[in-house]
């Protein structure tokens, strides 16, 4: 079959009668377009690849643009060990820190231009986000659509009288929908200045196709699809994961698996697991990889109660997903550690139990609206190191970091690790109190020669940062990492986690204690890579990876 009939087929998934008509006609010139740009050649994933998490300006030097410092920071710091760099957005936007983007198709000037991202892509990988669900109430898109411009009279969901809106499912408490000038009413599903996209109308699927197949163009190896579980709506359902949503990511993959093969397509749905793997497809036709969303808290509950229990059964449930696909795994990132995710994994008991150690430690929780009309906590905002922290035994909450980052690095998938987890920081009261919004308590931008030298002389700082490099240089070597590979997991008791990885003639088993007391390694006894010598026991926090021939 023809790749344009595989399109059509495709299609045919996601709209009906003259609908498809028309979309078959709209992608067959997008196609033909595209057919004579130039796409790099992407390498596939491997042991080696490792993700720092970062906005463009999280890094400040001066008067300088944001993307030049970045590269600065981590060409002296992280040039070894890191080689994709996931660009959180980078383009003009009026709020939530670039999630309500004004235009896809340019760079915030304060990060700079594209020859910016040219230069950052010479040497790393690099992931642009695209925000597909939403854009700004500015951008020029939604001003046409407000002015009546015939070709976006579509282009955004508005308000219908019999549309059924009782059961949809959002992260938020705010009204689901807001007015704008011209009588337009249109939904929000995260604030008054995010205006949801309107798939269902073919000449919007094309521009946001365009705006993807630009991204890979542009030097994207890897886009990240934000919130896009909401993305197609219909009457009467929660408007989340939807059959149309998964078509749409499956003709994107199938078009970019044409022009720009190996190409990652990576979904960002906070929600319970079950939900969160559906966007593999049949593991071969949607999503590379999916945000493993249940590792950060269950990482933390591990770490709260010293017990690895409920984070062995779970592991003991994931495993290689396919040749093409793999998770996305992270601890700490630009938003806080979703609850969500851990539905019907940790009791009700178990989940206050975070929420009150997030609470003591200074952080802050953030709700989401059932429909029921009541709310619960969707997310805890804090720096990951803090929330590990255990008061009174402070002592231990940079081991502790660096235990936690050691399961990130060992559990099957690419780990992709925060800036502010790698470089030891802590929570930005200044950040929040001043923006009053929960998040920005982990997102504070770092001046460059402060850290430079902070990354010397500060204790904390250092130990994290150097702990974590020294596992990611080892991690990197081993081809029993490899994200196509396979997991097991090993019950030592409660007080280790520990996993057998393998690829090919390749095993590594991982072992890190989560407690504070000297745990036995019993038959995992060997040699260990990271301390280089021979292991029986490990000391309180203390992880090893054994190699035994």
């Amino acid at each position: 079959m023809k790749q344009i009939e595989k399109i059509y087929q495709k299609l045919s998934e996601i709209y009906k009668g003259e609908r498809l008509t028309e979309a078959q006609q709209a992608f067959e010139k997008l196609v033909q377009r595209y057919y004579n740009k130039n796409f790099a050649h992407r390498k596939t994933l491997s042991e080696e690849n490792v993700y720092l998490i970062t906005y463009g300006d999280s890094f400040t030097d001066g008067d300088r643009v944001g993307l030049s410092v970045l590269k600065d920071v981590v060409d002296k710091t992280l040039s070894d060990t890191i080689t994709d760099i996931h660009l959180l957005p980078m383009f003009p936007y009026t709020s939530d820190d670039g999630f309500s983007v004004t235009n896809y198709d340019q760079i915030n000037p304060q990060l700079g231009d594209w020859s910016d991202i040219k230069k950052l892509s010479k040497k790393y990988r690099l992931m642009f986000d695209f925000v597909a669900n939403h854009m700004s109430k500015s951008s020029e898109w939604f001003k046409k659509f407000l002015s009546d411009d015939p070709e976006f009279s579509e282009a955004f969901v508005e308000f219908e009288a019999g549309f059924d809106t009782s059961k949809v499912i959002r992260p938020r408490v705010s009204p689901l929908f807001h007015s704008y000038p011209n009588n337009k009413k249109v939904w929000t599903t995260f604030s008054e200045d995010q205006v949801d996209v309107n798939p269902k109308d073919v000449k919007m699927l094309v521009r946001l196709t365009k705006v993807l197949l630009d991204y890979a163009m542009k030097g994207a190896t890897s886009v990240r699809l934000d919130a896009i579980g909401f993305l197609w709506k219909e009457s009467g359902t929660t408007c989340m994961h939807l059959p149309q949503t998964h078509a749409i990511i499956q003709l994107w993959r199938m078009l970019l698996e044409e022009f720009a093969p190996n190409t990652q397509i990576i979904t960002e749905t906070n929600v319970p697991h079950e939900d969160n793997i559906s966007y593999f497809g049949n593991g071969n036709d949607e999503a590379q990889q999916v945000y493993q969303f249940p590792l950060p808290p269950l990482v933390l509950h591990t770490f709260v109660t010293g017990n690895s229990e409920k984070l062995m059964n779970w592991a003991s449930s994931i495993d290689r997903v396919s040749d093409t696909a793999t998770y996305f795994n992270f601890l700490a990132s630009h938003d806080g550690i979703g609850l969500r995710p851990t539905e019907g994994i940790l009791s009700d008991d178990e989940r206050q139990q975070l929420v009150d150690r997030i609470l003591e430690n200074g952080g802050r929780v953030s709700y989401k609206k059932n429909p029921d009309g009541s709310k619960s906590v969707y997310e805890m905002n804090i720096n990951y190191s803090e929330a590990l922290k255990t008061k009174g035994k402070e002592e231990f909450t940079a081991q502790k970091m660096i235990a936690a980052h050691h399961i990130l690095l060992s559990i099957i998938g690419v780990p992709a690790i925060y800036y502010h987890s790698i470089f030891g920081s802590k929570n930005d009261y200044i950040g929040l109190e001043q923006s009053g919004i929960n998040r920005r308590i982990n997102r504070e931008k770092l001046d460059m020669s402060t850290l430079f030298k902070e990354l010397e002389s500060d204790e904390y700082r250092r130990t994290i940062y150097h702990g974590i490099q020294k596992m990611i240089t080892i991690r990197k070597k081993e081809a029993a990492f490899n994200p196509y590979g396979n997991q097991e997991t090993i019950n030592l008791g409660s007080g280790l986690f520990a996993l057998k990885r393998h690829f090919k003639n390749q095993k590594i088993y991982s072992v890190t204690n989560v407690t504070s007391e000297k745990q036995d390694l019993g038959q995992l006894a060997g040699f260990d890579l990271i301390s280089g010598k021979e292991k029986t026991s490990l000391q309180g926090y203390e992880v090893a990876w054994i190699k035994k021939e």
